[in-house]
């Protein structure tokens, strides 16, 4: 699941800190732009994945230009939480009518791929 949020980048004393204004505690830093950016992504996967797994709301992100910052730099920093989650498979049997399953079957349908996908797009509009 990719997230893209704006952050915000300051430089002090030779080094970075970055800030999350829509995840609220989310910050990080490193000694360069490049370690700073690995660090952002997993300082946001770590915090989105715990909202999810805790069952709470994950405010949308905010539009980039809404932020300035005077010692640095406003940027948006994606995140894949896939990495972080348990993605073991998960055998689930369900039924469709007949129909639908020869006309799927008849079109190489990937009936796992359309179930994820589907599931995905639900939990995402919660």
């Amino acid at each position: 699941m990719l997230f893209v949020y704006p952050a915000i980048f300051h430089n002090e004393d030779n080094s970075y800190w970055v800030e999350f204004p829509d995840l609220p505690g989310c910050h990080t830093y490193g000694a360069s732009i490049t370690e700073t950016m690995e660090s952002a992504q997993e300082a946001m996967s770590a915090y989105l994945l715990t909202l999810l797994e805790q069952d709470k709301d994950i405010t949308a992100p905010s539009d980039l230009s809404t932020f300035h910052a005077d010692d640095g730099f406003c940027t948006l920093v994606s995140c894949d939480i896939n990495q972080y989650r348990d993605t073991k498979a998960v055998k689930k049997t369900l039924t469709i009518p007949a129909w639908m399953n020869e006309r799927a079957v008849s079109m190489g349908v990937n009936f796992s791929q359309v179930l994820q996908e589907a599931l995905l797009s639900k939990i995402q509009a919660q």
